[in-house]
């Protein structure tokens, strides 16, 4: 199984291990992630599972939607070239071990 990578907002570092095809949203709902509140579960509506994806890696996840772009624009966190909303990033094999910072605040 695919690891994915998470650094909490404390600096915190926690890997949790999820099935391929789920979102790294779930990932983090599933291992009780601190940081993600998926207010909307998972539907593009909200926001609040704002990342930020590790800059030397982040070429490696498919590109942003235009949805998706839109709904970062209201982040509440500052939105950085490399913010995404996790629960648009599906889990994959190439996917795998790749990092994501939480920012402090999502609502």
């Amino acid at each position: 199984m695919p690891n994915v990578n998470f650094v909490l907002a404390d600096g915190t570092r926690r890997t949790v291990e999820e099935v391929a095809g789920r979102t790294v949203m779930q990932a983090a709902m599933s291992h009780d992630v601190a940081g993600i509140v998926a207010e909307c579960g998972g539907n593009l509506m909200c926001a609040t599972c704002h990342v930020y994806a590790d800059p030397e890696t982040a070429d490696r996840l498919p590109p942003v939607s235009e949805c998706e772009d839109e709904m970062l624009d209201s982040t509440a966190s500052p939105r950085l070239p490399t913010s995404r909303l996790s629960c648009q990033l599906k889990i994959t094999e190439d996917v795998d071990s790749l990092t994501f910072t939480v920012p402090d605040a999502q609502l």
